[in-house]
């Protein structure tokens, strides 16, 4: 997000035949755009500050935000469990914001590096069958059949323009999410952990070990232009703080599976945005392939949708 984006989180099911009302589905609009745009927001603040150190500070400065309302909230205080938040800390924050940052500063477009990012979960499909020993279903081979050649031609290797390491930075940031939803589904039965506490707990771990890759790797300096108190303010507040808050609301009055397709809004308005803003206009081959891509997720999407509401079928028999 962007602000720690949300791995399938079981913290509040609503059944998926619930009626679904229209507050929410705003709130879940508006995340989609506010994360979306971010990307365009990230991308620009790069020349006014480092990848190391702007990673650190949207992490950090929220996560005290979030912990400093969990009161304000009616949520619990009090940390949870080291040993669960900790690797969701290094993983889906300090592994997702870090190489997402940096793959941007590598030469990473703002769109080409959202699409990348997210196919999160077709990396997560693959991990969840060996670690959690969740069978590959033949729809879920086929997203993954969809988006390997979007990839691929999104990437572009054949092009002399390519960025590697834009590219590597981008899927280590998608893998490094994934693995932290693969902690989080595998160990959250045993700590039924709050979101929003557990949100806020695990960023600040991940976000203190960004800042200190950071003072590891340069001294603190940033120009202070009115982009860069721009791009902070909003990823602190808006994209950071606020964004949480309206998933929360929205994982909490909405289906999961249509929460999943807010979800799919973000790198889809990524790529817009960064081709109304920047500039960023890829070419037909890449068209494809984000098309592809995005295709490949909405098959994951609509398939959870799918399990979810059978599996309450089957429930209430």
């Amino acid at each position: 997000m962007t602000e720690s984006t949300p791995g399938p989180v079981e913290d509040r099911e609503i059944p998926a035949d619930a009626p679904i009302t229209l507050l929410p589905v705003l709130a879940l609009l508006l995340l989609g755009l506010m994360w979306g745009y971010n990307w365009v927001v990230m991308k620009a603040v790069l020349v006014d500050v480092s990848a190391a150190w702007f990673a650190a500070l949207r992490t950090v400065l929220p996560a005290l935000l979030l912990i400093a309302i969990l009161p304000l909230a009616g949520k619990r205080f009090r940390p949870p469990p080291l040993f669960y938040a900790l690797p969701i800390g290094l993983f889906q924050t300090a592994g997702f914001v870090g190489f997402m940052m940096w793959a941007l500063e590598a030469g990473g477009g703002a769109g080409e590096t959202a699409v990348i990012v997210f196919t999160m979960p077709l990396w997560l499909t693959l991990m969840a069958h060996f670690a959690l020993h969740e069978r590959i279903t033949p729809v879920q081979l086929l997203a993954i059949a969809v988006a390997i050649p979007g990839l691929v031609l999104l990437i572009s290797p054949w092009e002399t323009s390519l960025a590697l390491a834009a590219v590597g930075l981008a899927l280590a940031s998608g893998i490094g999410w994934a693995l932290g939803a693969i902690w989080q589904k595998r160990y959250y039965h045993r700590y039924q952990p709050d979101l929003l506490n557990l949100t806020a707990w695990q960023m600040l771990y991940g976000g203190l070990l960004l800042a200190g890759i950071a003072l590891w790797v340069e001294p603190f300096a940033f120009d202070p232009t009115p982009n860069f108190f721009w791009a902070l303010i909003y990823n602190v507040l808006l994209a950071g703080a606020l964004g949480w808050l309206l998933w929360v609301y929205s994982l909490h009055h909405l289906p999961t599976w249509v929460a999943g397709f807010g979800v799919l809004l973000v790198p889809g308005i990524g790529v817009l945005s960064a081709w109304l803003v920047l500039g960023e206009t890829p070419g037909p081959v890449k068209q494809v392939g984000i098309g592809l891509i995005l295709s490949a997720l909405l098959i994951i999407t609509l398939y959870q949708r799918r399990q979810r509401h059978h599996a309450r079928r089957l429930a209430a028999r």
